[in-house]
C-alpha cells in the first residue's frame, strides 16, 4: 500500500482510528467520534485536522512544550546533529552530549554527573537502581527502602507505579515491586484531613515523613524521591518550612534526596528548577519533558559526585559500576535540541517572563476565585497553576469529578486547551491546571482565564 498523502485528512484520520492505540484514553468514543488530529502548531497555537485553531494552555497536553511551537532553530540543530552523527550507544560519548553536559551542570551548582535516557519514567527508574545497588554495595543490602509521597507522579513503569501516590493510575497494575513506601502529601488547603491543620503545617507535614522513617526504621531507608511541586497530583506548591525541614531530615538519617523535575525542570516555575527556590541540596534530580521542550526524545538522571564515586570505590570488583543502559540514551537528537532549547530560554529572557506572567496568572485565578464560589483555592509556581474546585467553600468538599471535566472540554469548543486532574486520586481530581509556554502573554492568560470564567459559568451557573 502507498504512504498516505498527509494533505488527506480524511483517511489520516481513518489510519489513526483504524490502527493508534492512544495514550490517557478509552477507545469507545471513537466508534462515534472522530480521533483529534493536531495537524499543525506556531507560538503558543495549535491546529487540528478541522482547521480548528486552539490556545495551548498545557503545553503540548503533557507539560512539554516550554518554548512553544514551530521553532526552527531547534528543527535546524537536530538536522543539522542527525546527519553529522545521529547515534552511536552511550558507552561512548558524542559532542552534543558533552556540550549539554557542560551547560546544564552549570544551572546546577553541586551536583555533576548527567546519565541520559529517553523518558521521565526511564529516568527516575536509574535513579532507583543506583539507589538500590548503593544499598547492596555500602549498606549489606539493608537500605533499600525509597519514600514517595501521596499524589506525587514519577512515571509509566511498575517499579514508577511503585512509587506512584495516585491510587487510579496504579489501579489494575499489581503487584508491585516491594520497597517502596507512602508518605503523606504535603497539601495544605486539606491539612484539615491529615488533622495537621494550623500554625508551621509546612514543618509539620514534613515531621510527618520523618514518623514514617521512624516507623519503618532509618537504616532500611535509601531514598526520598519527592516532586518539586506536586503536578498531576493536584499541582501542590510545598508550604513556607517544608522543604528546609525535608532536607534536615534527610541528613540526619543519611538518606539520599531524588528530586523529580519531569514536570517543573528547565523553566516551569521561573527557575531552572523547581527545588532551586527552596535552598536544599538534592543528590538525584531527574529531568525530561522541558529538556527539550518536545523536539526530541531526552532524560537525564543527574547526581552529585558523592554519589558517582559510591560506584567505583573497588576496581577489582567485575560490577563495581551501574551496569545500565538507555538505548535511546545513545541518540544525538536529544542534547542538540536541548542546548537549542536551553539558548533559547536564555536570549529571550524566558525565567523572568515565566515569574512575571506566573504573578499575573495566579491574579487572574485569584480573580476568578472571587467571582466563583467554586473556586475553593489557588495555587501555583511560575506557569505552572491550580485552580481547586469545590462543592462547598465551608466544608471544601470537592466538585463533581464530572463537572470538571465538563469545564475543560468547553474550553475546548471555545478554542482553549486546559488540563485538570483526571483519573489519579480517587474523590480529589478536581483541580484545573494550567502550564502555558514560558513565552506567554497577558493577552494569552487572558484568553485562557476568559475561557475558564465563561465554562465555570455554563457549567456551575
Amino acid at each position: 500500500m502507498d504512504n498516505l498523502n498527509p494533505n488527506d485528512l480524511s483517511a489520516i484520520v481513518e489510519a489513526d482510528r483504524a490502527h493508534i492505540w492512544h495514550h490517557l484514553l478509552p477507545h469507545k468514543q471513537f466508534e462515534t467520534t472522530d480521533p483529534r488530529i493536531i495537524v499543525e502548531g506556531k507560538g503558543m497555537r495549535v491546529w487540528d485536522q478541522n482547521g480548528k485553531e486552539h490556545l495551548d494552555g498545557v503545553s503540548g497536553g503533557v507539560w512539554t512544550v516550554n518554548v512553544g511551537y514551530g521553532r526552527v532553530e531547534i528543527a535546524d540543530a537536530v538536522h543539522a546533529q542527525l546527519v553529522k552523527m545521529n547515534y552511536f550507544a552511550q558507552t561512548a560519548g558524542s559532542i552534543p552530549g558533552s556540550q549539554f553536559a557542560e551547560k546544564l551542570i552549570s544551572k546546577m551548582p553541586g551536583l555533576t554527573r548527567v546519565y541520559y535516557a529517553n523518558s521521565g519514567s526511564e529516568a527516575n527508574e536509574k535513579a532507583f537502581k543506583m539507589v538500590r545497588q548503593i544499598s547492596a554495595r555500602h549498606h549489606g543490602g539493608k537500605k533499600y527502602k525509597i519514600l514517595y509521597r501521596h499524589r506525587d507522579y514519577h512515571g509509566t513503569t511498575i517499579a514508577c507505579l511503585s512509587a506512584g501516590g495516585q491510587e487510579q493510575r496504579n489501579a489494575q497494575y499489581g503487584p508491585f515491586t516491594p520497597g517502596f513506601v507512602a508518605v503523606p502529601h504535603c497539601l495544605e488547603y486539606r491539612a484539615h484531613e491529615q488533622g495537621l491543620a494550623g500554625d508551621d503545617y509546612g514543618v509539620r507535614a514534613a515531621d510527618a515523613i520523618e514518623e514514617v522513617i521512624l516507623r519503618e526504621g532509618p537504616d532500611t531507608i535509601g531514598a526520598l524521591c519527592l516532586e518539586p511541586v506536586t503536578a498531576g497530583g493536584g499541582v501542590i506548591v510545598p508550604p513556607k518550612g517544608y522543604w528546609e525541614r525535608v532536607q534536615e531530615i534527610c541528613t540526619k538519617y543519611d538518606i539520599l534526596l531524588h528530586i523529580d523535575e519531569v514536570v517543573c525542570g528547565v523553566g516551569r516555575t521561573g527557575t531552572w528548577f523547581g527545588y532551586q527556590h527552596y535552598g536544599v541540596k538534592p543528590d538525584f534530580v531527574t529531568m525530561a519533558k522541558g529538556v527539550a521542550s518536545g523536539y526530541a526524545a531526552i532524560s537525564c538522571c543527574v547526581t552529585s559526585e558523592r554519589v558517582f564515586e559510591m560506584f567505583k570505590d573497588d576496581p577489582t570488583d567485575p560490577l563495581h559500576f551501574f551496569r545500565d543502559i538507555s538505548t535511546f540514551g545513545g541518540c544525538t537528537s536529544g542534547p542538540a535540541a536541548a542546548l537549542a532549547n536551553i539558548k533559547i530560554i536564555e536570549d529571550e529572557g524566558l525565567l523572568e517572563n515565566t515569574t512575571r506572567m506566573g504573578e499575573y496568572m495566579l491574579d487572574q485565578l485569584a480573580a476568578l476565585q472571587e467571582k466563583h464560589a467554586v473556586i475553593g483555592h489557588v495555587r501555583g509556581k511560575g506557569l505552572f497553576l491550580g485552580a481547586e474546585l469545590v462543592a462547598d467553600r465551608t466544608t471544601k468538599e470537592p466538585a463533581d469529578e464530572k463537572k470538571v471535566q465538563a469545564v475543560v472540554a468547553d474550553c475546548m469548543q471555545q478554542g482553549v486547551i486546559i488540563g485538570a486532574t483526571n483519573r489519579s486520586v480517587p474523590g480529589y481530581n478536581n483541580t484545573l491546571c494550567f502550564s502555558p509556554a514560558l513565552i506567554s502573554t497577558k493577552d494569552d492568560l487572558n484568553q485562557i482565564a476568559d475561557a475558564v470564567d465563561k465554562a465555570l459559568t455554563r457549567v456551575f451557573g
